[in-house]
């Protein structure tokens, strides 16, 4: 073993009894560094979470498809109309607009009151839609059948059922040829939604009934001309662009906008979905990374200052040591593997309790996590760094 190799395995040592001896002020300093780690772990952690959540909601949107909403959602004026969208605009992109092969009219009333024998329960969204619902959506079928176009036509009372409303009313048992009640009217289950387990906009995706259009527009007393959205899936996903112009056009043409007018309609594809949703997490890093750099830098001062405090109080054991011929780099790399030791084993501390702090947040749905080796790779990078930067001045100090 080298002489460099010795000096610094007895630096080691002499630092860790160092330690031990002040345990209260070795504690403090690990606390601080700990909460550092802790907010650096739950914000790497949630980033890689709304990543995979990200890329889950493009997944489900579907690289091959649209959905228009009707008016204009991004640059809407006061009191401008939302319903423009028709059952002619439907039949005309189905019959005109090329490689289009999906083309399905939607719209929903939220919070109805579902019944079955003793159990009740609102459901966040009663979608009503056309044939195919599952399909368009690649939403698959635990059980049963979808949505048929005679039962659009007849106004049918049957319905496909999330998990959420399933389990709430029918318990583990299959909902599907069970009958329930909506807001008093009997509708018969055919066919049960596979979970997703996904949230938006403050609700799960899997709490939804979806109904025929034509069913949903009589039962619930709504125009019968208009409906909310469209889903148009496409069978050439490399020509999308051309695809959404297409469709822009073809929209604009059937509503007679003239050149200088504005879009009565928004069109959403995958990939304004992941902007969208690069934009908030983008945000989140921001807000969250502060927190941590501030949190960090706290705890950086707080071992700064408490090894300043050591090294005063240690100038008897400081010069016995330099009196037996320890030389200046010897003390420095004693109190630098003080600083590391403490910093590394409040790394530790700081993922466990970020791990802990993030399944919390996870149980009250706030955030979804995803630890990975990355996480506790950038903890232990951010406590060296942490423990050389500010332990290197007190080092210093006492060579």
């Amino acid at each position: 073993m080298s002489a460099l190799a010795r000096e610094g395995w007895r630096a080691a040592a002499l630092g860790l009894s160092a330690l031990l001896a002040y345990r209260l002020r070795s504690f403090f300093v690990i606390a601080a560094v700990s909460l550092g780690i802790a907010s650096l772990t739950v914000i790497v952690a949630a980033v890689d979470g709304a990543s995979k959540k990200a890329d889950e909601i493009a997944d489900m949107f579907g690289p091959d498809a649209v959905l228009v909403f009707g008016g204009n959602i991004v640059n809407r004026a006061v009191g401008a109309r939302t319903l423009t969208l028709t059952w002619e605009d439907a039949a005309r992109i189905r019959q005109s607009l090329p490689g289009a092969y999906i083309v399905l009219p939607m719209r929903s009333k939220g919070n109805v009151r579902l019944k079955h024998e003793s159990n009740n329960y609102d459901v966040a969204l009663v979608g009503g839609t056309t044939e195919n619902y599952a399909r368009a959506w690649n939403w698959p079928l635990v059980e049963g059948r979808d949505l048929t176009a005679e039962d659009v036509q007849r106004g049918a009372r049957v319905a496909l059922m999330g998990d959420r409303p399933a389990r709430e009313l029918f318990g583990d048992e299959s909902p599907v040829g069970r009958t329930f009640l909506m807001s008093g009217v009997p509708f018969t289950v055919v066919g049960l939604l596979q979970y997703r387990g996904m949230s938006g906009g403050g609700s799960s995706v899997d709490d939804r009934v979806i109904i025929p259009l034509t069913t949903l527009t009589q039962r619930f007393n709504m125009d019968r001309r208009y409906f909310r959205a469209l889903r148009v899936k496409f069978e050439d996903t490399a020509g999308m662009d051309a695809h959404v112009e297409d469709l822009r056009s073809l929209l604009r043409h059937l509503h007679r906008l003239a050149p200088e007018d504005p879009d009565d309609f928004t069109i959403l594809t995958a990939r304004e979905v992941l902007k969208f949703l690069s934009v908030i997490k983008g945000g989140l890093v921001l807000f969250l990374g502060v927190t941590a750099a501030a949190a960090m830098i706290v705890g950086g001062f707080v071992l700064a200052n408490l090894f300043l405090l050591s090294v005063t109080e240690r100038r008897v054991e400081i010069g016995l040591k330099k009196a037996l011929g320890a030389p200046g780099r010897a003390i420095l790399l004693q109190f630098l593997m003080e600083s590391l030791a403490l910093t590394l084993c409040g790394a530790v501390g700081g993922v466990l309790l970020g791990a802990l702090m993030g399944q919390m947040l996870e149980r009250l749905g706030l955030i979804e996590m995803v630890l990975s080796a990355k996480v506790f790779l950038l903890a232990l990078a951010a406590a060296t760094a942490v423990g050389l930067v500010f332990g290197l001045r007190p080092a210093r100090q006492a060579a």
